[in-house]
């Protein structure tokens, strides 16, 4: 098996205003790093070989530092958007690029200490498109995301929800209805397939952190 992976890191980053007027969002140092290059080690570690990231805001600066992956014994392939798609869109254009079925997705301003050699050997379970992984809910997302029951099952409805921590396993038959070159909110298609019963979800205990602010970002020292 040889396994590829997606690193979405299409996104303007607005969130963290002046911070990423000349930087993008992945290339911000996070503990010494840029947010990008901790998954991007973690998963060469994994055995991970192939690396998918989509890029558009900023997008030579990345693929200047990251070039070919050699330098971590990785292959990364880019994916360009102009204009960006958002996350189904993003993921939907660059499937092409995406050996594997299925596949990892991993956003590219989380944190955490989640084993990539067990999401390396992660499958789906028959007739589900996705496996999702979810969190505690933090303290900016304190009602969650979705309802994950004990068994696995995901409902969109619910009062206990849990927070969706933007790693996932996707067949590619989850985008295949997708229209191509479209702006198309991951969100919406989780919600129709969820209803349909073709996601199944697994919660995580360990660290984990969406460095979706500077506060966020500055708060590092405290990990």
């Amino acid at each position: 098996m040889n396994r590829s992976v997606m690193i979405l890191a299409a996104g303007r980053g607005e969130r963290m205003g002046n911070l990423t007027k000349e930087t993008p969002k992945p290339l911000l140092i996070f503990k010494g790093k840029p947010l990008i290059v901790w998954h991007i080690e973690k998963l060469a570690t994994a055995g991970f070989k192939d690396i998918v990231i989509n890029v558009s805001y900023l997008a030579d600066k990345i693929k200047s530092y990251l070039g070919n992956g050699s330098k971590w014994g990785v292959r990364i392939l880019f994916s360009e958007e102009n204009p960006v798609l958002e996350t189904a869109g993003g993921i939907k254009n660059a499937l092409p690029l995406l050996k594997s079925d299925p596949f990892l997705v991993i956003n590219s301003d989380i944190y955490s200490d989640m084993d990539y050699t067990e999401l390396y050997e992660y499958d789906l379970p028959n007739n589900i498109e996705a496996l999702l992984f979810f969190v505690k809910n933090p303290a900016h997302n304190p009602t969650g995301d979705f309802l994950l029951s004990n068994n696995g099952e995901v409902f969109n409805d619910g009062i206990i929800k849990k927070t969706f921590s933007g790693v996932a396993l996707y067949g590619h038959n989850f985008f295949y209805e997708l229209p191509d070159n479209k702006l198309i909110k991951l969100s919406d298609v989780l919600k129709k397939k969820i209803e349909k019963k073709l996601i199944k979800g697994t919660l995580f205990n360990g660290l984990w952190i969406d460095i979706g602010t500077p506060e966020r970002l500055m708060g590092q020292d405290n990990l």
